[in-house]
């Protein structure tokens, strides 16, 4: 069942209990053990009592933890299947092969965790000593952090409800020894569900600098990526920019470019223009980028002469500058 919510308003999942049901309207809202969703619910009579109803405790904990964190970047897509965790993962490997650049991948798509196999660590699991949980190293100036790690094999699938979601991604942001870092990169599902509202009102001190849309050319994934753009404005994301992946196929043998994914409606450069957000860059399709995610081993180091990888790195030298030109003022 799809939950329907009025376009207007953005729940707070902060305010969700535990052990609260689906469509919970969060402790903090007027309908808060009044609502439908609320008959049966354990909480229902606190929360429609008068009780003053303190700051979720979770909150100092990640503020204190994100403050040695200087950049926290999100990659959103409406639609899936665009590669965005693709991309996600082009971002940190570019990040990282500055050895004085310390960089962190968090994946919170928590039903359809790939970063592990992106990464080439799907078979690593997580550690935790007195300060936190580890994350799992893919070189020493690279850690990520998946749902994928605590999964008994590949084959389970994740069925939580949005409670348990927000409560996982808390401990992500609270509990994780991150260290020092100058990039988190988060990696998220698609769509603009409980997992995006999470990372929004977790990180709302701490603050987010930015999001990178994802898209291809064609209509279908376009539309989907205008009500992210929506979603970005509603809860306070700025949007860095547009990327249109698969964007033409190269050929490998003769590097000719033909479009497999035609832009009937402008594509992503239309709508950058439309929407007044820059176009990072246009991504082509190239086979062995998908070969490169099944081996877990970076795309920009094995084939540094496809044209792909000239665009993966071009639209990740635009990034940086925007977010260095930002902390030089």
């Amino acid at each position: 069942m799809l939950a329907v919510q009025r376009s207007a308003v953005v729940p707070d999942s902060l305010s969700v209990p535990s052990n609260a049901p689906e469509h919970c309207p969060g402790t903090e809202s007027e309908l808060a053990g009044k609502a439908d969703a609320c008959n049966g619910c354990a909480n229902q009579e606190i929360c429609a009592s008068n009780t003053p109803k303190g700051p979720d405790p979770a909150l100092p904990l990640i503020r204190d933890r994100m403050a040695t964190v200087k950049h926290k970047i999100l990659v959103l897509s409406g639609k899936g299947g665009v590669g965005k965790s693709t991309f996600t993962a082009q971002l940190g490997w570019a990040f990282a092969a500055d050895d004085q650049i310390q960089t962190g991948v968090m994946d919170v798509d928590i039903c359809g965790p790939s970063i592990p196999t992106i990464f080439g660590v799907a078979l690593e699991q997580v550690h935790s000593s007195s300060s936190g949980w580890s994350p799992v190293y893919v070189q020493d100036n690279l850690g990520i952090m998946s749902v994928g790690f605590m999964l008994p094999s590949s084959r389970d699938a994740v069925m939580w409800r949005g409670p348990k979601k927000n409560g996982l991604i808390a401990q992500f942001l609270k509990d994780v020894d991150w260290g020092d870092l100058d990039y988190l990169v988060i990696d998220t599902p698609p769509g603009t569900s409980d997992e995006h509202l999470s990372v929004v009102q977790y990180l709302k001190e701490s603050g987010i600098d930015g999001a990178v849309l994802v898209t291809t050319p064609q209509e279908v994934s376009l539309q989907d990526v205008r009500r992210e753009i929506d979603f970005c404005r509603k809860v306070g994301i700025r949007v860095l920019g547009l990327v249109e992946n698969m964007s033409g196929f190269v050929c490998p043998g003769c590097k000719t470019e033909s479009q497999i994914f035609k832009p009937t409606t402008g594509g992503a450069e239309r709508l950058a223009k439309e929407t007044g957000i820059q176009l990072l860059g246009k991504v082509p399709l190239d086979p062995r980028i998908g070969k490169s995610a099944d081996y877990g081993v970076s795309f920009l180091d094995e084939y540094p002469d496809s044209p792909a990888s000239d665009a993966y790195l071009d639209i990740i030298d635009k990034i940086k500058k925007i977010l260095g030109s930002e902390s030089a003022s």
